[in-house]
C-alpha cells in the first residue's frame, strides 16, 4: 500500500458515534418492519422505537470517560469533523431523553390517529440528526445534521392527513426552515472562500489572519450563517413559524420541537459563534445580545395577549412562552462575547431544566386534550378536583418555567442565566431579563391558578382512559424535576464548568 492510499484510510471509533448510529438502525428498521406487522399489533413499532432510544442514552455511559473523536484528517495537529466531548454528551442526552418522552406522547396517538410505521421512522431520523449535530466540528457536517433533524419534523407536523391546520402548520414550517438554510448555506460558503476550510477550529485559527481584501466577505459570512441559525431557535424577528407551527402539529410532535428543535438550533449556535468565530465576538455578540432581549420581551408579550381571554389556547400560549424562554437561552451565548466561554455552560444548564419541565407540560396538555381538544382556558378549570396528581403536577412544571419556588431548579437556573448578563458586563440585558421574568409571572401563575379554582357548575365532567405510557411520561418528567430542585448542582455544574 503506497503512502497516499493509507493517509486515505481512517479507522471510525464506532463507540464515539454510537448513539445517533443505533438512531438511525432503528428508524430504518421500524419502516421495514411496518411492511409486515399486522394493523393490529402496530404498537409494537412503537415499544421498539422507544426500545431504541432508551439503548442510545444507555450507550451514552461508556462516553464518559474521556473526549474520542473521528473522522480525522492526517495534519499536524490534526482537525476531526466528529468529537464525543463533554458538550456532547450532555446535549446528546437532551436530545435522546426528550425524544424518549416525545415517544411515549405519541404512542396512544400512532394507535388511533397516526400512521405508525411513518411516524415512528420520521421521529428517529430526526432524533439521529439531533443527536449527531453537537458532535459536529465541521460546517459540513454541522449542516447536514441540521437538515437531518429538520427534513423528517417537517412530515411530522404535517403527519395528521386531511387535517387542513397540519397542513397549513407544515407548510409554513418548511418555507420558514428553507430559507434559513439556504441563508446558512450562503454564509458557510463564504466563509469558506474567505478561510479556505470547513473544519471549526481551523476556520477559528484563519480568520484571525483573513486579508483585508477578503475582512467584509468573513464579516458578511459570520452575519447570515448567524441569521440561519437565529431562524432556527425561533429567535425575534425570525419566530414568525412557532405558534401556528405548534397549534398545527399533534400534541407530541409540538412538544418536541420546542424542546429537541431548540436544542438544535442553540447547539448549532453554539458551535458556530465559540468554537468557529471567537476572533468575530464584536460581529455576533452585541447581535445576539439584542436578539435576546427581543426575543424574550415579544414572546412574554405575545403570552400575555393570549390569557386576556377566556378562549385562548393552552398549546399556542406554551408556543409564545417557549419563544420568551428561548431569549433566556441566548442570554450566555451573548455574554461568552464578552467574559470567555465559560458562560456557555449556564445555557447548556438552563436548557436542561427547560427540556424537562417544558416536555412535563405538554404530557399533561397531551393527558387533558383526550377529553377537551380544543385546550382552553376552561379545561384546565378544577383540574385539581377531578385529577388532583395532574393538577400539582402541571404547577410544578409552570412555576419552574416562571422561576418560583417549589421549582427550585427553574429559580436557580435563572438566576445562572441573569448572572452570566451581568458577569458580561451586560447590565442592559440584565434589566430586561428581570422585567421580562416579572411579566411571565402573569401567565404562568394565572395557569396555576386556573387549577385549583372551583370547576363550573354546569360543566361536564368528562372521564377517557388516561394511557399509561402518557402517564408515565409525566411521571418521568416530574421525576426528573424534582430531582433537579432537590440537587440543583446537577445541572447547574455546568455552569461552572469550561464545555470548550
Amino acid at each position: 500500500m503506497t503512502p497516499t492510499a493509507a493517509s486515505l484510510v481512517q479507522s471510525v471509533d464506532w463507540l464515539a458515534i454510537a448513539p445517533p448510529t443505533l438512531a438511525a438502525v432503528v428508524a430504518l428498521a421500524v419502516l421495514f418492519a411496518d411492511l409486515f406487522v399486522p394493523a393490529g399489533r402496530k404498537q409494537l413499532l412503537g415499544w421498539t422505537a422507544i426500545a431504541g432510544l432508551v439503548a442510545s442514552i444507555v450507550l451514552l455511559v461508556p462516553l464518559r470517560a474521556g473526549d474520542r473523536s473521528t473522522f480525522c484528517l492526517t495534519t499536524q495537529p490534526a482537525v476531526c469533523s466528529y468529537t464525543a466531548d463533554h458538550f456532547t454528551l450532555v446535549i446528546q442526552f437532551l436530545v435522546l431523553g426528550g425524544a424518549l418522552l416525545t415517544a411515549l406522547l405519541s404512542l396512544a396517538d400512532t394507535k388511533e390517529k397516526l400512521p405508525a410505521g411513518e411516524y415512528w421512522f420520521l421521529l428517529l431520523s430526526s432524533a439521529a440528526g439531533a443527536a449527531l449535530l453537537p458532535a459536529s466540528r465541521d460546517l459540513a457536517t454541522l449542516v447536514v445534521a441540521l437538515e437531518v433533524a429538520s427534513l423528517p419534523a417537517f412530515a411530522l407536523v404535517g403527519l395528521r392527513r386531511g387535517d387542513r391546520r397540519s397542513s397549513e402548520a407544515a407548510l409554513k414550517f418548511f418555507l420558514s426552515s428553507v430559507t434559513a438554510t439556504a441563508v446558512t448555506l450562503l454564509g458557510v460558503s463564504f466563509v469558506y472562500a474567505a478561510t479556505g476550510s470547513l473544519h471549526l477550529t481551523e476556520i477559528a485559527q484563519r480568520l484571525d489572519g483573513v486579508p483585508g481584501q477578503l475582512e467584509t466577505l468573513a464579516r458578511a459570512g459570520v452575519a447570515l450563517t448567524l441569521v440561519g441559525f437565529a431562524f432556527k431557535t425561533a429567535a425575534v424577528p425570525f419566530h414568525f413559524w412557532v405558534p401556528d407551527t405548534y397549534v398545527g402539529a399533534p400534541l407530541p410532535v409540538a412538544g418536541y420541537l420546542s424542546v429537541v428543535g431548540k436544542a438544535v438550533g442553540f447547539t448549532g449556535l453554539i458551535l458556530v459563534t465559540v468554537v468557529a468565530f471567537p476572533s468575530y465576538a464584536d460581529v455576533w455578540g452585541p447581535a445576539l445580545a439584542v436578539l435576546a432581549a427581543l426575543t424574550m420581551t415579544v414572546g412574554n408579550v405575545a403570552a400575555l395577549r393570549q390569557v386576556s381571554t377566556r378562549a385562548w389556547s393552552a398549546v399556542r400560549l406554551l408556543a409564545w412562552s417557549s419563544v420568551a424562554q428561548a431569549g433566556y437561552l441566548l442570554v450566555p451565548i451573548a455574554a461568552a462575547a464578552y467574559s470567555g466561554n465559560d458562560q456557555i455552560g449556564a445555557t447548556v444548564a438552563y436548557a436542561l431544566m427547560y427540556a424537562v419541565v417544558n416536555l412535563g407540560a405538554f404530557a399533561v396538555v397531551v393527558l387533558v386534550s383526550r377529553t377537551h381538544p380544543e385546550n382552553r382556558l376552561d379545561d384546565y378549570r378544577g383540574l385539581y378536583a377531578t385529577r388532583p396528581l395532574t393538577a400539582l403536577t402541571m404547577g410544578f412544571f409552570l412555576l419552574n418555567l416562571a422561576g418560583l419556588p417549589p421549582g427550585v431548579i427553574g429559580l436557580f437556573a435563572k438566576v445562572t442565566v441573569f448572572s452570566a448578563a451581568v458577569d458580561a458586563g451586560l447590565g442592559w440585558l440584565a434589566v430586561i431579563m428581570g422585567v421580562n421574568v416579572v411579566i411571565g409571572l402573569y401567565y404562568y401563575l394565572r395557569w396555576t391558578a386556573v387549577l385549583f379554582r372551583a370547576p363550573r357548575a354546569e360543566a361536564e365532567r368528562v372521564h377517557a382512559r388516561v394511557p399509561a405510557a402518557v402517564t408515565l411520561a409525566i411521571v418521568l418528567a416530574a421525576a426528573v424535576g424534582v430531582v433537579l430542585s432537590g440537587y440543583p448542582q446537577f445541572a447547574l455544574r455546568f455552569a461552572a464548568n469550561t464545555l470548550f
